[in-house]
């Protein structure tokens, strides 16, 4: 019988940000009517991030996520229709259920093939990818959408200096393709629920009301431990399962959470800055959309070229981490 195995490829991508970008001098403003001190020069060195996008209130996750895919999708050149799966990774989901990917799948207009949320908090688009990536290579489909959306300002606590400042709102989509030429080389993933008191948001809904803490909270210096080691253990093994070395690698596109995580794990890796994809100044945290809305930003802007090799990584609450590498 003849193998139907094949590659992925990603061919397209997206992005979506609320139209309301606010600079850290609004934000400082908005929150000193709060009682919270804080400042451009406070939150730039200890982040490197300079704005967010802010969701106006009644958007959701799946607004985002849906243009974010029909850009993608024009992107590759396919329609709606030909679409035979869809995987969003959100920690902002907009209900409880059905799941965003349903919810994004009805406003594409199309219907019968798989659609189903990831919930890996910032690894969320790496889990996603390393999925979707399964689904093709094993034959099952040969077009998907993977999606990372979030509307983060939902979830914050905005007296909570620690916490407030670093998170923005927004969607980014790819689209993976079947190909007969290598495109996602190999994956990693991995999680240690042990770790699960640095990242959390403990909230839920019982009985019609919300039981416990609805907000995020976040040990930094902890998170900023545990994702530097894990990150540079997790590029290491993957480049080892495909192959090549760190050296060959042309951008590194990593979860953008702290420009401090990023220096310190390209100088760990040995990867020089120039060679990393880095947006977190102009979106903050976006949590499972901040690698494909920073893939898709080189993409545009000429750095991400056809045939370069790519390292994408994620790492989040969970503790959740893993690396997709891809030839484009």
């Amino acid at each position: 019988m003849e193998s139907n195995m094949s590659y992925a490829r990603i061919t397209g991508s997206g992005a979506c940000l609320p139209p309301r970008a606010v600079s850290n001098d609004e934000l400082a403003a908005e929150l000193a009517q709060r009682n919270v001190e804080t400042s451009d020069q406070w939150i730039v060195e200890r982040t490197g991030i300079r704005q967010r996008h802010i969701a106006e209130a009644g958007t959701t996750s799946s607004k985002l996520a849906t243009e974010a895919a029909r850009i993608a999708l024009d992107d590759a050149g396919l329609a709606a229709s030909d679409v035979e799966l869809i995987i969003v990774a959100t920690s902002t989901p907009d209900f409880i259920f059905p799941s965003t990917a349903c919810l994004v799948q009805a406003n594409l207009g199309i219907s019968g093939c798989p659609a189903f949320d990831v919930q890996a908090v910032c690894s969320g688009f790496v889990y996603a990818l390393s999925t979707a990536d399964a689904f093709i290579r094993s034959g099952q489909v040969r077009n998907a959408l993977v999606i990372g959306a979030e509307v983060f300002s939902s979830i914050l606590d905005w007296s909570d200096r620690r916490t407030c400042v670093l998170f923005g709102d927004g969607a980014g989509a790819v689209v993976l393709q079947a190909s007969d030429k290598p495109g996602i080389l190999a994956t990693k993933l991995h999680a240690d629920g042990s770790h699960k008191g640095i990242l959390y948001a403990a909230g839920s809904v019982a009985g019609g009301e919300v039981v416990g803490d609805p907000f995020l909270r976040m040990d930094g210096q902890a998170v900023f431990k545990l994702a530097v080691n894990s990150l540079s253990q997790s590029a290491q093994e993957v480049c080892e399962q495909a192959g090549v070395s760190l050296e060959e690698i042309d951008w590194m596109v990593p979860h953008q959470a702290n420009v401090r995580i990023l220096n310190f794990l390209g100088r760990k890796l040995g990867i020089p800055s120039e060679k990393v994809i880095v947006t977190l100044d102009k979106h903050a945290n976006t949590s499972a959309a901040s690698v494909p809305l920073a893939l898709d930003v080189a993409r545009r802007d000429g750095r991400i070229k056809e045939g370069d090799l790519v390292l994408m990584q994620g790492v989040g609450g969970g503790f959740t981490w893993g690396s997709v590498l891809a030839r484009m």
